[in-house]
């Protein structure tokens, strides 16, 4: 039994990934999720309580994975300058899976408070992975410095997401940016 629940909350899960990166936060809803799952719509509220339930466990599932491969990139560069390089360049790769779609849906959501400040943690954590790289190339703040490195990661997540930019050239003026900026 536990494990046929694990199973449909899986299931429903990755409905909702479908679903967020085919139609925005708009397309996530319950009668929708038992449409993609089979299920009965009544029976979508016995896994999850309402829709900011699916996108916050969404964040704690999707967001770690993320995050890890992020790190795994960053972890094969052997100078700070090429850890900074991983880590815009594997984020922006990830522009196009499933999981970064949806997770870009869900942020542009109406979401409760608790869910708001999962999020923000996750992205602490996201921008913590390059705060020691920055310290090392001699950034005075290298917090700051992370911060400021992510602001120019996501205006090229944007970028590509709305269509605006060819993922490879805002990719390569991101890492070029990212690089000048962090040498000082």
């Amino acid at each position: 039994m536990a494990e046929h629940r694990s199973m449909q909350r899986a299931a429903l899960l990755d409905a909702a990934r479908s679903l967020l990166s085919e139609g925005g936060t708009e397309a996530l809803t319950f009668p929708a999720l038992a449409e993609r799952t089979g299920l009965a719509r009544s029976s979508v509220y016995e896994y999850f309580r309402s829709r900011a339930a699916v996108v916050e466990e969404l964040c704690e599932v999707d967001f770690p994975l993320w995050a890890a491969e992020v790190a795994a990139a960053m972890e094969l560069a052997d100078s700070p300058e090429g850890k900074v390089e991983a880590y815009v360049r594997r984020q922006l790769a990830l522009v196009g899976d499933r999981r970064h779609r949806a997770v870009v849906a869900i942020s542009a959501s109406e979401l409760d408070a608790g869910a708001r400040e999962k999020i923000r943690a996750a992205h602490g954590e996201l921008v913590a992975m390059i705060v020691e790289a920055l310290g090392e190339l001699g950034q005075a703040h290298p917090r700051l410095a992370a911060m400021l490195l992510q602001g120019v990661v996501d205006a090229a997540v944007r970028r590509i997401e709305i269509g605006a930019e060819d993922p490879a050239v805002a990719t390569e003026a991101a890492v070029r940016m990212a690089l000048r900026g962090v040498r000082g």
